[in-house]
Protein backbone atom coordinates (compact mmCIF):
# COMPACT_ATOMS: atom_id res chain seq x y z
CA UNK A 1 0.00 0.00 0.00
CA UNK A 2 1.22 3.41 -0.32
CA UNK A 3 -0.55 6.70 0.60
CA UNK A 4 -2.12 8.30 -2.54
CA UNK A 5 -0.14 11.88 -1.79
CA UNK A 6 3.55 10.42 -1.84
CA UNK A 7 2.95 9.20 -5.15
CA UNK A 8 1.41 12.20 -6.58
CA UNK A 9 5.14 14.59 -5.39
CA UNK A 10 5.68 16.15 -8.89
CA UNK A 11 1.94 15.64 -10.53
CA UNK A 12 0.06 19.63 -11.67
CA UNK A 13 -3.30 18.73 -10.33
CA UNK A 14 -5.72 21.15 -11.83
CA UNK A 15 -8.60 20.37 -9.43
CA UNK A 16 -8.97 17.75 -6.62
CA UNK A 17 -13.20 15.80 -5.87
CA UNK A 18 -12.77 13.73 -3.03
CA UNK A 19 -10.35 12.67 -0.32
CA UNK A 20 -6.51 12.75 -0.81
CA UNK A 21 -5.50 11.22 2.50
CA UNK A 22 -5.87 7.48 1.40
CA UNK A 23 -3.85 4.64 1.19
CA UNK A 24 -3.74 2.71 -2.59
CA UNK A 25 -2.51 -0.31 -3.60
CA UNK A 26 -2.06 -0.18 -7.74
CA UNK A 27 -2.00 2.21 -10.09
CA UNK A 28 -3.49 0.97 -13.94
CA UNK A 29 -4.13 2.18 -17.31
CA UNK A 30 -6.54 -0.86 -17.95
CA UNK A 31 -9.99 -1.19 -16.72
CA UNK A 32 -10.10 -4.62 -17.16
CA UNK A 33 -7.13 -4.69 -14.48
CA UNK A 34 -8.99 -2.58 -12.35
CA UNK A 35 -8.70 -3.94 -8.65
CA UNK A 36 -10.49 -2.81 -5.62
CA UNK A 37 -8.44 -0.48 -3.55
CA UNK A 38 -6.03 1.29 -7.17
CA UNK A 39 -5.71 4.19 -9.44
CA UNK A 40 -7.31 4.03 -12.42
CA UNK A 41 -5.59 6.61 -14.86
CA UNK A 42 -7.76 7.56 -18.05
CA UNK A 43 -5.61 7.63 -20.82
CA UNK A 44 -6.02 8.76 -24.13
CA UNK A 45 -4.78 6.28 -27.03
CA UNK A 46 -4.15 6.04 -30.37
CA UNK A 47 -7.00 3.39 -30.21
CA UNK A 48 -9.46 3.82 -27.37
CA UNK A 49 -9.82 6.61 -24.62
CA UNK A 50 -9.58 5.76 -20.87
CA UNK A 51 -12.47 8.46 -20.23
CA UNK A 52 -14.68 5.84 -21.79
CA UNK A 53 -13.70 3.21 -18.99
CA UNK A 54 -14.23 5.02 -16.06
CA UNK A 55 -17.48 4.10 -14.73
CA UNK A 56 -16.15 0.46 -15.51
CA UNK A 57 -12.88 0.85 -13.50
CA UNK A 58 -15.03 2.29 -10.75
CA UNK A 59 -17.54 -0.75 -10.34
CA UNK A 60 -14.60 -2.52 -10.15
CA UNK A 61 -13.38 -1.21 -7.28
CA UNK A 62 -10.90 1.88 -8.41
CA UNK A 63 -10.93 4.02 -5.43
CA UNK A 64 -9.16 7.07 -7.71
CA UNK A 65 -9.91 8.53 -11.09
CA UNK A 66 -6.61 10.24 -12.63
CA UNK A 67 -7.99 12.41 -15.81
CA UNK A 68 -8.28 14.85 -17.93
CA UNK A 69 -11.74 16.47 -16.92
CA UNK A 70 -14.24 15.20 -14.90
CA UNK A 71 -17.00 12.63 -15.77
CA UNK A 72 -20.76 14.15 -16.22
CA UNK A 73 -21.42 12.21 -12.89
CA UNK A 74 -19.65 11.64 -9.92
CA UNK A 75 -19.51 9.20 -7.16
CA UNK A 76 -19.51 10.57 -3.81
CA UNK A 77 -16.73 7.28 -2.54
CA UNK A 78 -14.36 7.83 -5.67
CA UNK A 79 -11.52 10.71 -5.54
CA UNK A 80 -11.00 12.01 -8.61
CA UNK A 81 -8.15 14.13 -9.99
CA UNK A 82 -7.97 16.31 -13.10
CA UNK A 83 -4.57 16.98 -14.28
CA UNK A 84 -3.62 18.63 -17.57
CA UNK A 85 -2.12 15.12 -19.16
CA UNK A 86 -2.83 11.58 -17.85
CA UNK A 87 0.25 10.41 -19.97
CA UNK A 88 2.75 12.23 -18.20
CA UNK A 89 0.49 12.04 -14.61
CA UNK A 90 0.77 8.50 -14.46
CA UNK A 91 4.38 8.18 -15.69
CA UNK A 92 5.55 10.59 -12.48
CA UNK A 93 3.05 8.15 -10.46
CA UNK A 94 3.96 5.23 -11.36
CA UNK A 95 7.80 6.29 -10.72
CA UNK A 96 6.82 7.21 -6.84
CA UNK A 97 5.06 4.41 -6.56
CA UNK A 98 7.81 1.73 -7.22
CA UNK A 99 9.99 3.45 -4.93
CA UNK A 100 11.91 5.67 -8.37
CA UNK A 101 13.82 2.49 -9.06
CA UNK A 102 15.88 4.76 -11.90
CA UNK A 103 17.71 6.35 -8.60
CA UNK A 104 18.91 3.19 -7.53
CA UNK A 105 21.36 2.16 -10.80
CA UNK A 106 22.71 3.72 -14.02
CA UNK A 107 20.19 3.96 -16.13
CA UNK A 108 21.60 4.27 -20.12
CA UNK A 109 18.46 5.09 -22.84
CA UNK A 110 19.42 4.41 -26.71
CA UNK A 111 17.26 6.38 -29.24
CA UNK A 112 17.38 6.73 -32.84
CA UNK A 113 15.53 5.03 -35.97
CA UNK A 114 18.04 2.51 -36.47
CA UNK A 115 20.73 0.97 -34.11
CA UNK A 116 19.07 0.97 -30.86
CA UNK A 117 18.65 -2.62 -30.17
CA UNK A 118 22.12 -3.54 -31.15
CA UNK A 119 23.71 -0.73 -29.05
CA UNK A 120 21.55 -1.76 -25.84
CA UNK A 121 22.40 -5.50 -26.67
CA UNK A 122 25.97 -4.79 -26.69
CA UNK A 123 26.50 -2.81 -23.70
CA UNK A 124 24.59 -5.24 -21.92
CA UNK A 125 26.41 -8.04 -22.62
CA UNK A 126 29.54 -5.95 -22.40
CA UNK A 127 29.04 -5.12 -18.61
CA UNK A 128 27.51 -8.58 -17.80
CA UNK A 129 30.92 -9.93 -19.02
CA UNK A 130 32.60 -7.02 -16.57
CA UNK A 131 30.70 -8.73 -13.75
CA UNK A 132 27.79 -6.40 -13.41
CA UNK A 133 24.50 -7.90 -12.81
CA UNK A 134 22.37 -6.08 -15.36
CA UNK A 135 19.21 -4.87 -16.96
CA UNK A 136 17.89 -4.70 -20.63
CA UNK A 137 14.84 -3.56 -22.36
CA UNK A 138 14.84 -3.61 -26.15
CA UNK A 139 12.74 -4.71 -28.87
CA UNK A 140 13.58 -8.37 -28.67
CA UNK A 141 13.69 -9.38 -25.20
CA UNK A 142 14.08 -8.03 -21.79
CA UNK A 143 16.39 -9.11 -19.46
CA UNK A 144 16.60 -9.10 -15.24
CA UNK A 145 20.67 -10.35 -15.58
CA UNK A 146 20.45 -13.62 -16.31
CA UNK A 147 16.52 -14.01 -16.36
CA UNK A 148 14.76 -13.29 -19.72
CA UNK A 149 11.33 -11.58 -19.79
CA UNK A 150 9.44 -11.42 -23.03
CA UNK A 151 9.11 -8.29 -24.96
CA UNK A 152 5.71 -6.75 -26.18
CA UNK A 153 6.94 -3.28 -26.96
CA UNK A 154 10.25 -1.59 -27.62
CA UNK A 155 9.58 0.53 -24.84
CA UNK A 156 6.69 -0.46 -21.96
CA UNK A 157 4.06 1.79 -21.18
CA UNK A 158 5.05 4.01 -17.69
CA UNK A 159 3.54 1.46 -15.06
CA UNK A 160 5.37 -1.72 -16.73
CA UNK A 161 8.09 0.34 -16.87
CA UNK A 162 8.33 0.47 -13.24
CA UNK A 163 7.62 -2.28 -12.07
CA UNK A 164 9.86 -3.74 -14.37
CA UNK A 165 12.87 -1.34 -13.57
CA UNK A 166 12.03 -2.15 -9.73
CA UNK A 167 12.43 -5.73 -10.49
CA UNK A 168 15.76 -5.25 -11.74
CA UNK A 169 16.65 -3.40 -8.56
CA UNK A 170 15.70 -6.16 -6.18
CA UNK A 171 17.42 -8.14 -8.77
CA UNK A 172 20.68 -6.64 -7.80
CA UNK A 173 21.01 -4.43 -11.19
CA UNK A 174 23.49 -1.79 -11.28
CA UNK A 175 23.37 -0.67 -14.58
CA UNK A 176 20.30 -1.33 -16.99
CA UNK A 177 20.53 -0.33 -20.84
CA UNK A 178 16.98 0.72 -22.80
CA UNK A 179 15.89 1.25 -25.88
CA UNK A 180 13.86 4.40 -25.54
CA UNK A 181 11.23 4.72 -28.79
CA UNK A 182 9.81 7.71 -30.11
CA UNK A 183 6.49 6.74 -29.18
CA UNK A 184 7.84 6.22 -25.56
CA UNK A 185 9.22 10.11 -25.34
CA UNK A 186 6.19 11.69 -27.05
CA UNK A 187 3.65 9.28 -24.65
CA UNK A 188 5.90 10.35 -21.25
CA UNK A 189 6.69 6.19 -20.88
CA UNK A 190 9.94 7.91 -19.73
CA UNK A 191 9.06 10.99 -17.95
CA UNK A 192 10.32 10.95 -14.42
CA UNK A 193 12.88 8.52 -15.12
CA UNK A 194 16.64 9.54 -13.77
CA UNK A 195 19.18 8.53 -16.94
CA UNK A 196 22.25 8.77 -16.43
CA UNK A 197 22.84 9.35 -19.82
CA UNK A 198 21.74 9.03 -23.66
CA UNK A 199 23.29 8.03 -26.81
CA UNK A 200 21.72 8.98 -30.50
CA UNK A 201 22.00 6.62 -33.08
CA UNK A 202 20.85 8.20 -36.27
CA UNK A 203 17.49 9.28 -36.93
CA UNK A 204 15.99 8.67 -41.04
CA UNK A 205 12.57 7.73 -41.93
CA UNK A 206 10.28 6.10 -39.86
CA UNK A 207 6.77 6.29 -37.63
CA UNK A 208 5.62 8.82 -40.25
CA UNK A 209 2.32 7.12 -39.23
CA UNK A 210 2.38 8.46 -35.95
CA UNK A 211 4.49 11.83 -36.06
CA UNK A 212 3.17 12.61 -39.55
CA UNK A 213 6.20 14.99 -40.47
CA UNK A 214 10.02 14.43 -40.10
CA UNK A 215 10.42 17.23 -38.12
CA UNK A 216 7.74 16.49 -35.36
CA UNK A 217 9.63 13.15 -35.14
CA UNK A 218 12.82 14.70 -35.30
CA UNK A 219 11.49 17.14 -32.65
CA UNK A 220 10.72 14.13 -30.39
CA UNK A 221 14.01 12.41 -30.01
CA UNK A 222 15.68 15.65 -29.71
CA UNK A 223 13.61 16.12 -26.26
CA UNK A 224 14.77 13.09 -24.94
CA UNK A 225 18.47 14.88 -24.64
CA UNK A 226 16.67 18.06 -23.75
CA UNK A 227 14.98 16.13 -20.50
CA UNK A 228 18.43 15.35 -19.72
CA UNK A 229 20.30 16.34 -16.23
CA UNK A 230 23.41 18.24 -15.80
CA UNK A 231 24.81 15.32 -13.88
CA UNK A 232 24.30 12.71 -17.36
CA UNK A 233 25.54 12.43 -20.62
CA UNK A 234 24.22 13.07 -24.27
CA UNK A 235 26.52 10.83 -27.10
CA UNK A 236 25.78 11.65 -30.42
CA UNK A 237 26.59 10.51 -33.72
CA UNK A 238 28.08 13.53 -35.02
CA UNK A 239 28.12 11.68 -38.79
CA UNK A 240 24.65 11.69 -38.79
CA UNK A 241 23.25 15.12 -40.57
CA UNK A 242 21.22 15.67 -37.14
CA UNK A 243 23.64 14.55 -34.53
CA UNK A 244 24.60 17.90 -33.76
CA UNK A 245 20.89 19.38 -33.06
CA UNK A 246 20.36 16.67 -30.84
CA UNK A 247 23.19 18.15 -28.34
CA UNK A 248 22.00 21.74 -28.93
CA UNK A 249 19.50 22.15 -25.54
CA UNK A 250 21.06 19.53 -23.66
CA UNK A 251 21.81 20.26 -20.07
CA UNK A 252 24.41 16.95 -20.13
CA UNK A 253 27.53 15.98 -20.52
CA UNK A 254 27.89 16.76 -24.74
CA UNK A 255 29.74 14.08 -26.19
CA UNK A 256 30.45 12.67 -29.89
CA UNK A 257 31.72 10.10 -32.24
CA UNK A 258 32.04 9.32 -35.52
CA UNK A 259 33.41 7.80 -38.79
CA UNK A 260 34.42 10.86 -40.52
CA UNK A 261 33.92 13.65 -38.54
CA UNK A 262 35.99 15.09 -35.52
CA UNK A 263 34.56 13.70 -32.15
CA UNK A 264 35.20 12.24 -29.11
CA UNK A 265 35.21 8.98 -30.41
CA UNK A 266 36.72 8.52 -33.44
CA UNK A 267 36.63 5.43 -35.27
CA UNK A 268 38.36 4.25 -38.69
CA UNK A 269 37.40 0.92 -40.80
CA UNK A 270 40.28 -0.64 -42.09
CA UNK A 271 38.74 -4.13 -43.16
CA UNK A 272 35.13 -4.93 -43.43
CA UNK A 273 34.37 -8.79 -44.27
CA UNK A 274 32.28 -11.42 -43.26
CA UNK A 275 34.21 -12.42 -40.75
CA UNK A 276 33.77 -8.76 -39.37
CA UNK A 277 35.40 -5.35 -38.76
CA UNK A 278 38.95 -4.28 -38.45
CA UNK A 279 38.38 -0.68 -36.74
CA UNK A 280 41.04 2.35 -35.40
CA UNK A 281 39.06 3.53 -32.38
CA UNK A 282 40.86 6.82 -30.72
CA UNK A 283 43.70 5.50 -32.66
CA UNK A 284 43.74 1.87 -31.30
CA UNK A 285 43.41 -1.06 -33.78
CA UNK A 286 40.56 -3.55 -33.01
CA UNK A 287 39.14 -6.67 -34.69
CA UNK A 288 35.49 -7.44 -33.69
CA UNK A 289 32.77 -10.00 -34.94
CA UNK A 290 29.88 -6.94 -36.39
CA UNK A 291 30.02 -6.62 -39.64
CA UNK A 292 29.36 -3.68 -42.00
CA UNK A 293 29.83 0.48 -41.55
CA UNK A 294 26.55 1.05 -39.56
CA UNK A 295 28.21 -1.50 -36.76
CA UNK A 296 30.90 0.64 -36.71
CA UNK A 297 29.29 3.36 -35.85
CA UNK A 298 26.98 1.10 -33.06
CA UNK A 299 30.59 -0.03 -32.00
CA UNK A 300 31.83 3.54 -31.49
CA UNK A 301 28.42 4.57 -29.28
CA UNK A 302 28.84 1.57 -27.18
CA UNK A 303 32.50 2.22 -26.55
CA UNK A 304 31.57 5.92 -26.00
CA UNK A 305 28.81 4.96 -23.13
CA UNK A 306 31.33 2.69 -21.55
CA UNK A 307 34.16 5.61 -21.19
CA UNK A 308 31.31 7.32 -19.67
CA UNK A 309 30.84 5.47 -17.37
CA UNK A 310 33.98 4.86 -16.03
CA UNK A 311 35.31 1.20 -17.64
CA UNK A 312 39.27 1.13 -18.72
CA UNK A 313 39.66 1.32 -22.77
CA UNK A 314 41.65 -1.62 -23.30
CA UNK A 315 38.98 -3.81 -20.91
CA UNK A 316 36.30 -2.44 -23.21
CA UNK A 317 37.61 -3.25 -26.61
CA UNK A 318 38.88 -6.51 -25.41
CA UNK A 319 35.65 -7.47 -24.54
CA UNK A 320 33.77 -5.94 -27.62
CA UNK A 321 35.88 -7.37 -29.74
CA UNK A 322 34.54 -10.85 -28.92
CA UNK A 323 31.00 -10.47 -28.62
CA UNK A 324 27.84 -10.41 -31.38
CA UNK A 325 25.55 -8.30 -31.84
CA UNK A 326 21.57 -8.56 -31.52
CA UNK A 327 19.40 -11.15 -32.68
CA UNK A 328 18.29 -11.15 -36.14
CA UNK A 329 20.49 -7.80 -36.57
CA UNK A 330 22.64 -9.04 -40.22
CA UNK A 331 22.38 -12.47 -38.77
CA UNK A 332 23.90 -14.65 -41.44
CA UNK A 333 24.23 -18.52 -41.95
CA UNK A 334 25.96 -20.04 -44.81
CA UNK A 335 24.06 -23.78 -46.92
CA UNK A 336 26.55 -26.53 -47.56
CA UNK A 337 26.01 -25.31 -51.26
CA UNK A 338 27.91 -22.05 -50.17
CA UNK A 339 24.92 -19.45 -50.49
CA UNK A 340 24.91 -16.74 -47.57
CA UNK A 341 21.39 -16.00 -46.32
CA UNK A 342 21.23 -12.84 -44.23
CA UNK A 343 18.00 -12.51 -41.50
CA UNK A 344 17.72 -8.99 -40.81
CA UNK A 345 15.29 -6.50 -39.33
CA UNK A 346 15.73 -3.34 -41.69
CA UNK A 347 12.58 -2.19 -41.72
CA UNK A 348 13.22 1.25 -42.96
CA UNK A 349 14.74 2.59 -46.47
CA UNK A 350 17.40 3.95 -44.75
CA UNK A 351 18.21 0.26 -42.98
CA UNK A 352 17.36 -1.85 -45.77
CA UNK A 353 20.12 0.94 -48.38
CA UNK A 354 22.62 0.03 -45.08
CA UNK A 355 22.14 -3.86 -44.98
CA UNK A 356 22.41 -3.63 -49.20
CA UNK A 357 25.32 -1.45 -48.91
CA UNK A 358 27.39 -3.89 -46.81
CA UNK A 359 26.30 -6.80 -48.75
CA UNK A 360 27.60 -4.97 -52.08
CA UNK A 361 31.07 -4.49 -49.76
CA UNK A 362 31.25 -8.00 -49.19
CA UNK A 363 31.13 -9.25 -52.71
CA UNK A 364 33.95 -10.40 -54.27
CA UNK A 365 32.83 -10.92 -57.56
CA UNK A 366 29.95 -11.97 -59.79
CA UNK A 367 27.29 -13.34 -57.24
CA UNK A 368 23.99 -12.61 -57.10
CA UNK A 369 21.75 -10.87 -54.02
CA UNK A 370 18.38 -11.66 -53.67
CA UNK A 371 16.42 -9.12 -51.90
CA UNK A 372 13.22 -10.50 -50.17
CA UNK A 373 11.09 -7.29 -48.29
CA UNK A 374 7.76 -6.36 -47.29
CA UNK A 375 6.63 -3.71 -45.44
CA UNK A 376 3.96 -3.73 -42.39
CA UNK A 377 0.93 -2.98 -42.54
CA UNK A 378 -0.87 -0.42 -40.20
CA UNK A 379 2.09 1.91 -40.56
CA UNK A 380 4.17 4.49 -42.40
CA UNK A 381 2.63 3.98 -46.13
CA UNK A 382 4.88 6.64 -47.40
CA UNK A 383 8.22 4.52 -46.92
CA UNK A 384 6.87 1.51 -48.89
CA UNK A 385 7.43 2.65 -52.50
CA UNK A 386 11.19 3.86 -50.81
CA UNK A 387 11.66 0.87 -49.88
CA UNK A 388 11.16 -1.30 -53.13
CA UNK A 389 13.07 1.04 -54.77
CA UNK A 390 15.60 0.58 -52.82
CA UNK A 391 15.40 -3.01 -53.06
CA UNK A 392 15.55 -3.26 -56.51
CA UNK A 393 18.45 -0.25 -56.67
CA UNK A 394 21.04 -2.33 -54.76
CA UNK A 395 20.14 -6.51 -55.14
CA UNK A 396 20.46 -8.42 -58.40
CA UNK A 397 16.77 -10.06 -57.66
CA UNK A 398 13.66 -8.73 -55.69
CA UNK A 399 11.11 -10.46 -54.23
CA UNK A 400 7.77 -8.11 -53.02
CA UNK A 401 6.31 -10.40 -49.82
CA UNK A 402 4.24 -10.26 -47.08
CA UNK A 403 5.53 -8.99 -43.67
CA UNK A 404 2.95 -8.24 -40.69
CA UNK A 405 0.26 -7.21 -42.80
CA UNK A 406 -1.88 -6.99 -39.79
CA UNK A 407 -5.34 -5.42 -40.60
CA UNK A 408 -4.18 -4.86 -43.81
CA UNK A 409 -4.94 -6.40 -47.08
CA UNK A 410 -0.91 -7.69 -48.10
CA UNK A 411 -1.43 -7.86 -51.43
CA UNK A 412 -2.87 -3.56 -51.26
CA UNK A 413 0.26 -3.01 -48.97
CA UNK A 414 2.46 -4.79 -52.22
CA UNK A 415 0.55 -2.49 -54.78
CA UNK A 416 2.38 0.46 -52.72
CA UNK A 417 5.57 -0.49 -52.33
CA UNK A 418 5.32 -1.18 -56.62
CA UNK A 419 4.59 2.31 -57.25
CA UNK A 420 7.81 3.43 -55.98
CA UNK A 421 9.71 1.28 -58.64
CA UNK A 422 11.54 2.42 -61.83
CA UNK A 423 10.71 1.11 -65.59
CA UNK A 424 14.20 -0.69 -64.93
CA UNK A 425 13.47 -1.27 -61.67
CA UNK A 426 10.32 -3.64 -62.53
CA UNK A 427 12.38 -5.91 -64.86
CA UNK A 428 14.25 -7.00 -61.53
CA UNK A 429 11.43 -8.44 -59.08
CA UNK A 430 8.31 -10.82 -58.60
CA UNK A 431 5.27 -10.53 -56.48
CA UNK A 432 5.25 -13.64 -54.28
CA UNK A 433 2.39 -12.78 -51.43
CA UNK A 434 2.76 -15.82 -49.25
CA UNK A 435 6.32 -15.17 -46.92
CA UNK A 436 7.18 -18.63 -46.73
CA UNK A 437 6.90 -19.32 -50.52
CA UNK A 438 8.91 -16.08 -50.90
CA UNK A 439 11.99 -17.14 -48.98
CA UNK A 440 11.91 -20.78 -51.14
CA UNK A 441 11.89 -18.95 -54.10
CA UNK A 442 14.69 -17.12 -53.26
CA UNK A 443 16.37 -20.03 -52.26
CA UNK A 444 15.67 -21.88 -55.60
CA UNK A 445 17.13 -19.12 -57.50
CA UNK A 446 20.07 -19.12 -55.45
CA UNK A 447 23.52 -20.08 -56.81
CA UNK A 448 26.50 -21.10 -54.74
CA UNK A 449 28.27 -18.32 -53.79
CA UNK A 450 25.03 -15.83 -54.02
CA UNK A 451 23.55 -13.93 -51.04
CA UNK A 452 20.02 -14.07 -49.93
CA UNK A 453 18.84 -11.05 -47.89
CA UNK A 454 15.42 -11.48 -45.96
CA UNK A 455 14.60 -8.20 -44.60
CA UNK A 456 12.31 -6.75 -42.28
CA UNK A 457 11.15 -9.30 -39.59
CA UNK A 458 14.61 -10.17 -38.05
CA UNK A 459 14.62 -11.26 -34.95
CA UNK A 460 10.46 -12.15 -34.73
CA UNK A 461 9.01 -15.31 -34.25
CA UNK A 462 5.52 -14.17 -35.68
CA UNK A 463 3.89 -13.05 -38.67
CA UNK A 464 0.78 -10.31 -37.37
CA UNK A 465 -2.23 -11.57 -39.59
CA UNK A 466 -5.95 -9.40 -39.11
CA UNK A 467 -5.01 -9.51 -35.31
CA UNK A 468 -3.76 -13.24 -35.05
CA UNK A 469 0.04 -14.04 -34.44
CA UNK A 470 0.91 -16.82 -36.51
CA UNK A 471 4.19 -18.77 -35.77
CA UNK A 472 6.63 -17.54 -38.35
CA UNK A 473 11.06 -17.60 -37.92
CA UNK A 474 12.70 -16.30 -41.16
CA UNK A 475 15.91 -17.83 -39.87
CA UNK A 476 14.30 -20.79 -38.73
CA UNK A 477 12.69 -21.33 -42.12
CA UNK A 478 15.69 -20.50 -44.16
CA UNK A 479 17.56 -23.11 -41.94
CA UNK A 480 15.51 -25.36 -42.95
CA UNK A 481 15.56 -24.41 -46.89
CA UNK A 482 19.33 -24.58 -46.47
CA UNK A 483 19.09 -28.06 -44.67
CA UNK A 484 17.21 -29.66 -47.79
CA UNK A 485 19.54 -28.66 -50.31
CA UNK A 486 21.80 -30.92 -48.71
CA UNK A 487 19.70 -33.88 -49.06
Amino acid sequence: MKELQSILFGVALREVVGAIQLSVNDIQIDSRKVTPGCVFVAIRGVHADGHEFIETAIEKGAAVIVCEELPGLTMPRTTYLVVENTQEAVAIMAHQFYDEPSTKMKLVGVTGTNGKTTVATLLFKLFTELGYTCGLISTVENHIGKTIVPATHTTPDAIALNALLSQMVKAGCSHVFMEVSSHAIHQHRITGLHFVGGAFTNITHDHLDYHQTFEAYLAVKKAFFDQLSSDAFALSNLDDKNGANMLLDTKAKKLTYALHAPANYKGKILENQLSGLVMLVNDVEVHCRLIGTFNAYNFLAVYGVAMQLGVQSQSVLTILSALTGAEGRFDYIISATNIIGIVDYAHTPDALENVLGTIAKLRKGGEDVITVVGCGGDRDKTKRPIMAQVACDLSTRVLLTSDNPRSEDPNEIIKDMEQGLTSSAKRKYINIVDRRAAIKAAVSFAKPGDIILIAGKGHEKYQDIKGVKHDFDDKEILKNLFNELEK
